[in-house]
């Protein structure tokens, strides 16, 4: 169980790097979501507390999100999670996670009005 865990842990820093290579270009959804399942996992389940591989997600995609376009591809990405979210986990995971971004994470979030 502990091997799985560490190879997720590997593959999202993987995607994470792959993401800030890509410097001159917005990131796509595709990108969002791949790095994302993690979070969406603990998004839509009932659980007490993120992952550490919820938590490494969240912060990759912070990182990788440099521009308001980004920042703005992200917030409807994580909107549009398969199965929706679990509102009061997914508004949660930041100040858990200790990640901070611009934007409450909530299905009713305006993301074309970040800045």
């Amino acid at each position: 169980m502990a091997r799985g865990a560490a190879t997720q842990l590997v593959l999202v820093a993987l995607v994470a790097a792959m993401l800030l290579v890509a410097t001159d270009t917005t990131i796509s959804c595709g990108q969002v979501s791949s790095t994302l399942n993690p979070y969406i996992s603990y998004a839509n389940s009932n659980g007490a507390n993120p992952t550490a591989a919820c938590c490494s997600c969240v912060s990759s995609v912070a990182s990788a999100a440099r521009s308001t376009a980004d920042e703005q591809v992200a917030c409807k990405c994580i909107k549009s999670a398969p199965g929706g979210l679990n509102a009061g986990n997914a508004a949660d995971i930041p100040f858990k996670c200790g990640v901070n971004i611009p934007y409450a994470i909530s299905s009713s979030v305006d993301c074309s009005k970040i800045c």
